[in-house]
């Protein structure tokens, strides 16, 4: 999957978890700062991405992801277990 399409599919994604409005996404939207996700639902959203994805992220990755654009970047560095 193309980084575009890793976009286009974590906007989906967010915007179903957390009724978020689609067009207000960018990858520069801080997932804490500017979409007001709290420490539960970034868990829920690694759980998620996981089961969608059969990736996991490693709690030491997921603690750096700050935006939008770092979701997609570590998932695109994944193999699938």
């Amino acid at each position: 999957m193309s980084k575009d399409e890793l976009f286009v599919w974590v906007v989906d994604l967010l915007s179903e978890m957390f009724e978020l409005e689609k067009s207000t996404l960018t990858l520069e939207s801080n997932l804490y700062a500017d979409l007001d996700i709290d420490s539960i639902d970034a868990v829920d959203l690694a759980v998620r991405l996981k089961q969608m994805t059969g990736l996991r992220l490693q709690p030491e990755v997921f603690k750096q992801i700050r935006t939008i654009g770092d979701v997609i970047e570590a998932l695109t560095g994944l193999k699938p277990e």
